[in-house]
């Protein structure tokens, strides 16, 4: 008996000790480990680097606590594990979860103030076992660091895709979101954007919506290319200090002496983001009378570079079957005009099929009369980003653009070998210059013919980065279409090319990590409903009590003896 204590005493001491020498262990080295199937809480290379920008306290506050719908549910617990394992790698990262709702006397101040900060909340109908209910959610968090502040979505709008498609996607796109926020309020700002003018390009109040989003990362100017009729050299050096320049649907024709301070500026390794249109057709022109416009080649005299470069922008229109509504008076009833969503084919809406981290799980972009663009070969790596659907063609121009085309009747037939059309095209490598084995606009000591390592984007449309006016003329959310109602991606789209043109941190990298995330079927839940409940509470209290009885009745056998 007392041999026996000894041993127990011993085993005892033993385990002790074990303990702390695994616990010393544990302090000297830190070491998560991720179980997961697909790793989704093991955090990249790029998100480690940002947490180390971390010297000083840094709160978020996450707006979805309380009684959520079950998918939302979902969508917090995948957040509050996700800033969890921030917080374990840097003890200076705090959060905590807000209820807006919670205080129904203060609820209404807090939802105008979110509002204020532009924290739009989801209305949504929670459909459970038949009966429907709505229910307002804020999936938003706000991050705070050295009296700065950024908002933090965690909600991925995804057109025309369900709330469970929609929080998929998103929980796709929380460490993205967590660590862009991050790198935002953590990291000074190094590169800077030229906005070129001088050439008829899109009024600032039209791309406010996209401006005021990358003033939040980078440093913006405005650059005209007036003064290169007078002193081209000092623009072309002036340009050099820019790491990106932004085209943006230009409508007067380039000079040469222009192209050539762009062109050396891409030759010394700048980046570029080009938004051209090659016809001249405009939506506004067609609420006239006769519901009808003109549309024409516009000539920008930037053929030959482009071609240089790889790509041809053609003068021809993108029809496509896959179109965006419009909004059109359809007669009168009494004193009030009816009006009826139709399809409009000029305006492609389209849904990326790209892996490539610019698009991958973005939703519906919407096009205004987008032109085709053709790739070359010239040795550029070429990818194609955004293209029409299958049921698209090219429409010639000069042609009449009229509204009766809503009325069209098509079919499949008619779209044989034309879909597929491309919109807008990645264009990496060393670009040889537009001016190589010709006589220069100007004279210039340092010309280089082959440039360094480069990129540029170029899209057919210039509308995508417009936004629209609200009544009282100031700015509405780029993407968002005040005639439909409806929300699309164009915001994500340009934000992501920027950040892919410019980002030295592989912050866009974190976009094509994919998640497994099953969901319960709701249909077969309901239809399971009692078979389902049994299964799931039942079953592990049965199986509990079993396992209690056969543990008593050995426990009462081995020591009633």
């Amino acid at each position: 008996m007392i041999a026996a204590k000894k041993r127990n005493l011993q085993s005892v001491w033993i385990t002790i000790a074990i303990l702390l020498i695994l616990n010393l262990i544990g302090n000297s080295f830190f070491h998560r480990f991720d179980l997961t199937k697909d790793h989704r809480y093991t955090l990249s290379e790029t998100s480690l680097n940002i947490i180390k920008q971390v010297k000083e306290p840094l709160s978020i506050k996450i707006y979805m606590e309380g009684d959520l719908p079950a998918e939302f549910k979902r969508l917090q617990q995948e957040t509050r594990e996700l800033v969890e394992e921030f917080q374990a790698y840097n003890s200076n990262i705090n959060f905590e979860f807000v209820n807006p709702l919670e205080n129904k006397d203060a609820s209404m101040d807090n939802i105008k103030t979110l509002y204020m900060k532009g924290l739009t909340p989801v209305n949504i109908t929670v459909d459970d076992k038949g009966k429907q209910s709505q229910a307002m959610v804020f999936p938003w968090a706000i991050a705070v660091y050295q009296n700065k502040e950024v908002n933090i979505p965690l909600l991925k709008n995804i057109m025309g895709a369900s709330t469970t498609e929609k929080v998929i996607g998103s929980v796709q796109h929380l460490e993205y979101s967590i660590a862009d926020a991050l790198n935002k309020i953590t990291k000074e700002k190094q590169k800077k954007i030229a906005v070129i003018k001088g050439n008829g390009e899109i009024h600032d109040v039209f791309i406010a919506k996209f401006l005021l989003q990358i003033k939040e990362s980078y440093h913006i100017g405005p650059f005209t290319l007036d003064s290169v009729a007078k002193s081209p050299v000092n623009s072309l050096e002036a340009l050099k200090k820019y790491d990106l320049a932004i085209i943006a649907k230009p409508t007067e024709a380039f000079s040469d002496a222009e192209k050539q301070v762009l062109d050396q500026f891409i030759i010394n390794g700048g980046k570029t983001i080009w938004l051209v249109d090659q016809v001249t057709v405009e939506m506004d022109s067609l609420y006239n009378d006769a519901g009808a416009t003109l549309a024409f080649p516009r000539d920008l005299n930037l053929n030959d570079m482009f071609f240089k470069y790889g790509i041809r922008i053609n003068p021809d229109i993108v029809k496509d079957e896959q179109g965006s509504p419009i909004k059109l008076a359809t007669g009168e009833q009494g004193s009030a005009t009816q009006y009826q969503n139709f399809n409009w084919k000029f305006a492609p809406l389209v849904y990326p099929e790209s892996q490539h981290p610019i698009v991958k799980n973005l939703g519906g972009i919407k096009f205004d009369f987008a032109n085709p663009i053709d790739t070359l070969k010239n040795g550029i790596k070429k990818t194609v980003l955004l293209k029409s659907s299958q049921y698209s063609k090219k429409v010639g121009t000069p042609t009449e653009i009229n509204l009766n085309i809503v009325a069209e009747e098509t079919s499949p037939n008619h779209y044989i070998n034309t879909g597929n059309i491309p919109m807008a095209v990645l264009l990496e490598g060393n670009f040889n210059s537009v001016f190589q084995n010709r006589v220069l606009a100007f004279e210039q000591n340092n010309f280089e013919a082959t440039g360094k390592a480069s990129k540029m984007i170029v899209i057919s449309d210039g509308d995508i980065i417009k936004n629209q006016l609200d009544k009282n003329y100031e700015p509405v959310e780029l993407g968002f279409d005040q005639r439909s109602g409806n929300l699309y991606d164009n915001k994500d789209f340009l934000l992501n090319c920027v950040n892919y043109l410019l980002d030295d941190t592989g912050l866009i990298n974190i976009r094509s990590k994919d998640l497994d995330l099953p969901l319960l079927d709701k249909e077969k839940v309901y239809e399971n409903y009692t078979r389902t409940q049994v299964i799931t509470i039942g079953l592990p209290i049965l199986i509990l009590a079993i396992f209690g009885v056969v543990f008593g009745f050995l426990r009462k056998r081995k020591y009633s003896k």
